[in-house]
């Protein structure tokens, strides 16, 4: 494509298809698409020709000599391919401290600047900051209207305080300024400890937005940071005056899409802990100690049951003895026979008194002497006389009666 009046000049064209962050219309989109053109800062990327259909996007940008902030860093040439620029360094070595606060100072007042026009960013990273003599310039601002992923999304989705747009502007801050300063990025995310730095302050502000401390509590404001000692002594020489003119109604549509932007974020955030906690509690338990523990449990468990069944057996045959005992115990003595009842109207005779116990055998000859009470009774049956008896006078009242 060619433009009028830059036949010299050289373009790089972007073409980008839509992201799942995208929740503009396709007319709003369109339009803040083709508004980026009129944007004039001193520290946002010059954009010649912009334009996004319901699909993707086109981005035309003049091409740059000196390449991006990551070029300078790794000391690499902008026209050599990716792998042999980035991916294995001759050296690593990070920025002056002057470059450092300045080139610091210029990207948060353009972050300053887009928050306060309420357009998202969420892009900042060292290969989408071009630079431009000593002045450093962001690029890709229609990413968020495209709805694209955020080049450390897999970072600061993992932190659920940094939950809104300029928070993550802020951490991606954190990220470009530790790159700058070692010339490599971070190892991981929190940071417990910083290597030496060419001053103290630029520690303390990575303090403020890398440390886990500062990830529970949340990021701080770019108007905090350019408070800070690292930038706020840093004279800015540039005197062009910003302007970018978004519409009313665009303005809310902007919003609501940030507003839905972070959102999904927080919904990301929420599952990404929910599944943190399930995989640390599966590994807790999984572990060879935990594993220990609970055999140890099992066995006392196991031993205790054993115990207290053993103390019921021994209750209840404690109790069937004494119960059994008491049973069988006579009234009386065994020795004294139960006298006989002299009461005719019971049916039930006594118990028959227990045998005596056998007598020892003797060698004598027992002699045959009749008993006295059977001849007694001999004696009583033979002499029995009908006479004797009494007579009785019987009533019959088993025939009718007539009234």
């Amino acid at each position: 494509m060619k433009i009028k009046n830059q036949p010299k000049e050289r373009l790089v064209l972007s073409w980008a298809d839509l992201g799942p962050d995208k929740y503009l219309s396709d007319r709003d989109l369109q339009y803040a698409v083709k508004l980026l053109s009129s944007c004039s800062h001193p520290y946002i990327y010059k954009i010649t020709f912009a334009t996004a259909n319901e699909s993707s996007a086109l981005v035309i940008r003049p091409f740059s000599e000196k390449g991006t902030l990551k070029d300078l860093i790794y000391k690499a040439k902008p026209k050599d391919p990716f792998l042999k620029k980035y991916c294995n360094p001759k050296k690593i070595q990070g920025l002056e401290l002057q470059q450092i606060k300045t080139y610091g100072r210029q990207i948060l007042e353009v972050l300053k600047f887009l928050h306060e026009k309420g357009f998202p960013y969420g892009h900042l990273h060292s290969a989408n900051v071009m630079l431009d003599g000593d002045t450093c310039k962001l690029l890709d601002l229609e990413n968020s209207l495209l709805g694209l992923p955020s080049f450390y999304r897999s970072y600061f989705s993992q932190f659920r305080k940094i939950n809104t747009l300029e928070g993550v502007d802020v951490h991606c801050f954190g990220h470009l300024l530790y790159e700058m300063t070692y010339g490599r990025p971070p190892d991981t995310i929190p940071v417990e400890s910083f290597p030496p730095a060419p001053s103290v302050f630029v520690v303390s502000v990575l303090e403020s937005i890398l440390t886990c401390e500062a990830l529970k509590n949340g990021m701080p404001a770019v108007s905090r940071l350019l408070q800070m000692p690292l930038f706020s002594d840093v004279l800015l020489t540039n005197s062009e005056k910003p302007q970018f003119k978004i519409p009313t109604k665009l303005k809310e549509a902007l919003k609501i899409s940030k507003e839905c932007i972070e959102k999904r974020l927080t919904e990301e955030q929420k599952l990404i802990h929910q599944h943190r906690r399930l995989t640390r509690a599966q590994s807790h338990h999984g572990s060879e100690e935990e594993k220990k523990k609970r055999k140890i449990l099992a066995r006392k468990k196991s031993k205790r049951s054993a115990n207290e069944s053993g103390e019921e057996h021994s209750a209840k045959y404690s109790n069937s003895n004494n119960s059994g005992s008491g049973a069988s115990s006579p009234l009386t003595s065994p020795s004294s026979p139960t006298p006989p009842s002299t009461a005719g109207a019971s049916s039930i005779p006594p118990a028959p008194p227990l045998p005596p116990a056998a007598p020892a055998p003797s060698t004598e000859v027992p002699t045959s002497q009749p008993d006295a009470s059977r001849g007694a009774l001999l004696s009583s049956i033979q002499n029995f006389q009908k006479g004797t008896l009494k007579k009785t006078q019987t009533c019959d009242y088993s025939a009718p009666r007539i009234s």
